[in-house]
């Protein structure tokens, strides 16, 4: 673990605070199995220290909280056949995920950057989401032929209206106070503000973030929530399809375009993962996710997804055909 320059999670106490920094910037602190193999020590550990009142966690270098997991090292695996590296990596991540949840004290996550994927997962578990207005959050996971996973299938179901469905299927990024609206942040605070919120959050005094988070009215998603309501609470991908052609606006046309880029098994698989996890606790739907892990990575459509946005970087993935139901089914187990 360490408290060296090069850790990729530095871990420390401060004050009333246990921080934990992402620390690896120039690839935007994406997860890899060292870093998710700190979390799951620094978990308990934090936890079990009476003198830590609350968790701070943040994301170095000034451009992203956490971009992701390292899908590319997943490629690589899965393209090695290598079931057993693939397994560790998200069972741990998983497992992470589900520590969070259950931590017992505060776990305020400051969100001033990116935050995509795993990102999500290491902040949307715990008490205090934290957003700035340089803060962007996507689960853009149907790009690269992968599902919203990190247990955002339990969280996405949940979300008013059709939110989920939209942000799972189209990888909608939200701005700032935006992931507020939607219910993935839990609150606004400007980045001039982080540095006062901080002195407070290390004198142990989590009711700082309420005093200090501004209010955040009805905004874009608002605007957008009835249509997106319409066209996105359909149980197929052609019932989404048929509401977007008939919905008829310049809005309704860009997500239509935006589906047609994704993978179609991609797209079935979230639609059945998001429907499924409506019903189960978190603990279920982070099993079934690393259940869903064993088919979809070996799935061809994955190795080609992370080639073309990637690897590649050609934006010119070729899918495979969309799967008929048994065959998505199959994919569950």
């Amino acid at each position: 673990m360490g408290e060296t320059a090069e850790a990729t999670v530095i871990m420390a106490r401060d004050g009333a605070a246990g921080t934990l920094l992402m620390n690896r910037p120039r690839a935007l602190n994406a997860l890899d199995l060292p870093m998710i193999e700190a979390f799951a020590a620094a978990i308990p550990a934090l936890r079990d220290d009476g003198d830590v009142a609350l968790v701070i966690l943040e994301g170095a270098g000034g451009k992203a909280f956490c971009a992701g997991g390292d899908v590319r090292r997943i490629r690589e695996l899965a393209l090695a056949r290598d079931s057993a590296g693939i397994e560790a990596f998200f069972a741990g991540e998983y497992g992470v995920n589900a520590a969070i949840a259950r931590f017992g004290k505060p776990w305020i996550s400051l969100i001033d950057g990116v935050c995509m994927g795993g990102g999500i997962g290491v902040s949307v578990h715990g008490s205090h989401r934290v957003v700035t207005e340089h803060a962007l959050l996507a689960m853009p996971e149907t790009a690269i032929a992968l599902f919203p996973d990190v247990g955002t299938s339990f969280v996405l179901p949940r979300l008013p209206g059709a939110l989920g469905p939209w942000l799972a299927l189209t990888g909608a990024r939200l701005r700032g106070a935006e992931a507020v609206e939607a219910g993935l942040a839990t609150h606004f605070v400007k980045r001039e503000n982080l540095p006062a919120l901080r002195a407070a959050l290390v004198a142990g005094d989590a009711g700082a973030v309420e005093r200090l988070a501004e209010p955040v009215p009805p905004g874009p998603i608002a605007a957008q929530r009835p249509a997106i309501d319409r066209c996105f609470g359909h149980a197929t991908l052609a019932g989404i399809q048929a509401a977007l052609a008939a919905e008829g606006t310049e809005w309704a046309a860009a997500q239509a375009a935006i589906l047609a880029r994704m993978s179609p098994t991609s797209m079935a698989v979230t639609l059945e993962l998001l429907k499924r996890g409506a019903t189960l606790d978190l603990a279920g739907c982070l099993a079934m996710e690393l259940a869903l892990t064993r088919t979809v990575t070996l799935h061809p459509d994955f190795a080609e997804g992370v080639r073309a946005v990637l690897v590649d970087k050609d934006k010119k993935p070729t899918w495979q055909p969309a799967p008929d139901t048994a065959t998505v089914a199959a994919m569950f187990g």
